[in-house]
């Protein structure tokens, strides 16, 4: 099954340079590619691709601007928005986050994240690059107390665990691994804390839990 991807950038370079790399990859098509973050908006809802890969500093619209749009709280049919980008602030890693993105990922990052971000995004996973996470729960961890205390006794140990791996980045298979469990128990798990907490995909995990500092900061 090909993944339909739509680039949004607005240096061709990088559209060309990311379209190379995905291109390479069988399974992986680009459909189009948007200059700005209105062409980014109108080229997503006609083509309806499986993932957008969006960069955060464009003209007219800004790349969290497009994920609100195309993937934020209320958005009816919501598409699988992954932000690309040579920055890692904190502002825009964790606006990006909440408003819908499927993966956050730095251009630096290597062709194979970008991949495997692709195939996270279009299998309903996430990705978020290791370096933006740590930094991320630096920034959480000294905003102060946790937002919801009782949130997180909605969920089991076992589901708890898991919530703080995800929100460590690891994959499914690495936290079968590190908790002793099979991938199917993994998976489980995974929608247990989704359905407890109302959240959509892996990345609300990983956010709730950094908001609920329920991932050690030491």
């Amino acid at each position: 099954m090909t993944i339909n991807v739509l680039i949004a950038d607005d240096q061709a370079m990088i559209r060309g340079g990311l379209r190379l790399i995905l291109e390479d990859q069988s399974d992986i098509a680009v459909v189009g590619e948007a200059v700005d973050g209105v062409d980014a908006i109108a080229l997503a809802r006609r083509l309806r691709p499986d993932v957008c890969l969006v960069d955060i500093r464009m003209p007219r619209l800004d790349g969290l601007e497009v994920t609100r749009a195309l993937a934020g709280p209320g958005v009816a049919h919501p598409l699988r928005v992954v932000v690309v980008t040579t920055f890692d602030l904190d502002e825009y890693v964790y606006g990006a986050l909440r408003g819908g993105a499927a993966g956050f990922i730095l251009k630096d990052a290597g062709p194979t994240l970008l991949v495997e971000a692709v195939r996270a995004a279009a299998a309903g996973d996430a990705l978020v690059s290791p370096s933006v996470t740590v930094r991320l729960l630096r920034h959480l961890s000294a905003a102060g107390p946790p937002v919801s205390a009782k949130a997180r006794h909605r969920l089991s140990a076992r589901e708890t665990e898991v919530a703080r791996a995800v929100a460590r980045g690891r994959t499914n298979q690495e936290i079968a691994a590190e908790l002793f469990i099979s991938l199917s128990t993994v998976k489980g798990h995974v929608a247990a804390v989704q359905a407890k907490l109302g959240l959509r995909n892996r990345v609300e995990i990983a956010v709730w839990a950094w908001e609920n500092r329920v991932v050690p900061t030491g």
